[in-house]
């Protein structure tokens, strides 16, 4: 046992000095990934920056069929810098449908007619609710209109000597329990979990591919097999290093995420970027570095070429994206313990849990634990156990 453990180590420290005599990607792929991750995040908080001053501090123009019909509506929506143009009903929904307006109003001809006598006045506000750009416009010129319609129902009945507030039987409140750290969160659970999930499953994916595939490639592996070393010492030895590297790597990318949060301005500082969450951030996703080494040793193992070991990136690299794309259409509690038994959604809700400000309890820990411990042994063994078959030594 010692002999193998010995072997193991010799194995890691030969492939991690192979590895870093390539100095150009040993630098790429322990760098290319933080100084990315900034410029990506920095570059999102920019666009959501620029989204909120252009979509709600500038001035709009919407296209409004049968403006002079409501000229004092029309002139309480220009004081709110939202300004009319006149147009025909079917210019109001082509210009929707062609996206060249978010939005469009159509004002019914009995406008004046049902205002006078006290009833209803029928606004129609035209959008197309499949275009997630024109949410913030919609929902603007929505607030601004029902701001119009309560003042005047307010001002009716102050006119006829009645209290506004009797036409409000019920005050309906809001009290929102989430912290300030979770708010803050919001932001950074809807981006985080799927950069760092791939960052951490395919952290170790070149040394990898490299150590298995490539040394196959180059009949480089045969004598490796043919030494005294047991073929489990060996891979384990291959797996190993890819996993330092694939750690490092994760490592550089959270510091990477802490300082470009420190530099961004608005939105980005609002992000809880302290050493506490970092650091449960790298407990989380620490197995799933293991469990990307094995798995694309255990791939890598079987391809005759470099060529052939890349063609499995793709699909691999779809797998922590499944879950993320899942919860964006069909979101789940995360109190259910049978979430965190299963790969990529447990990791995504943990790492929903820690941006929100939130400790997972003992259970969710301990069920995540030993089920991603568990699919990291088993994937291990699998890499151990194909390069156990005779034919691996022989190459392509």
């Amino acid at each position: 046992m010692n002999i193998d453990f010995r072997s193991t180590l010799v194995v890691m420290r030969k492939e991690l000095r192979d590895f870093y005599r390539d100095r150009r990607t040993f630098l790429m792929t322990l760098l290319l990934s933080p100084i990315l991750f900034p410029a990506i995040m920095l570059g999102m908080f920019k666009l959501m920056e620029n989204r909120a001053s252009t979509q709600l501090e500038k001035e709009m123009t919407i296209p409004v069929a049968g403006s002079e019909h409501a000229p004092n509506l029309l002139a309480h929506l220009a004081s709110h810098g939202i300004a009319a143009r006149k147009a025909s009903v079917a210019e109001v929904e082509q210009a929707v449908r062609s996206q060249a307006d978010d939005v469009g109003l159509i004002i019914d001809p009995g406008f004046g007619k049902d205002w006078h006598a006290g009833t209803p006045a029928k606004v129609e506000l035209v959008t197309d609710t499949t275009r997630r750009n024109a949410d913030v416009p919609i929902a603007r010129v929505e607030s601004t209109l029902k701001q119009y319609s309560q003042t005047l129902g307010a001002l009716r009945m102050l006119a006829r000597g009645i209290n506004p507030v009797v036409g409000m039987p019920v005050g309906v409140g809001t009290r929102d329990l989430a912290t300030p750290e979770a708010k803050r969160g919001i932001m950074l659970s809807a981006m985080l979990p799927i950069l760092l999930l791939i960052s951490a499953f395919l952290g170790g994916i070149h040394l990898g591919m490299d150590t298995t595939a490539g040394e196959r490639e180059r009949q480089s592996l045969e004598p490796l097999l043919a030494t005294p070393a047991a073929r489990g010492a060996i891979v384990s030895g291959k797996m190993l290093a890819a996993v330092v590297i694939g750690v490092a790597s994760l490592l550089l990318i959270l510091l990477a995420l802490k300082g470009s949060a420190s530099l961004a301005t608005g939105m980005g500082r609002m992000l809880d970027v302290s050493l506490p969450a970092i650091a449960k951030l790298l407990f989380i996703l620490l197995p799933l570095v293991v469990i990307g080494t094995g798995l694309i040793t255990f791939v890598a193992a079987g391809a005759k070429s470099m060529k052939e070991a890349q063609s499995h990136v793709m699909w691999m690299m779809m797998l922590p994206m499944i879950p993320t794309y899942a919860l964006m259409a069909s979101p789940l509690k995360d109190t259910d313990l049978w979430q965190y038994a299963v790969p990529f959604l447990s990791q995504n809700q943990l790492v929903q849990k820690v941006t929100r400000g939130e400790s997972p309890d003992a259970q969710q820990w301990a069920v995540y634990l030993g089920c991603a411990l568990a699919l990291a042994a088993v994937l291990w063994l699998a890499a151990v156990w194909r390069y156990r078959q005779e034919k691996l030594a022989i190459s392509a």
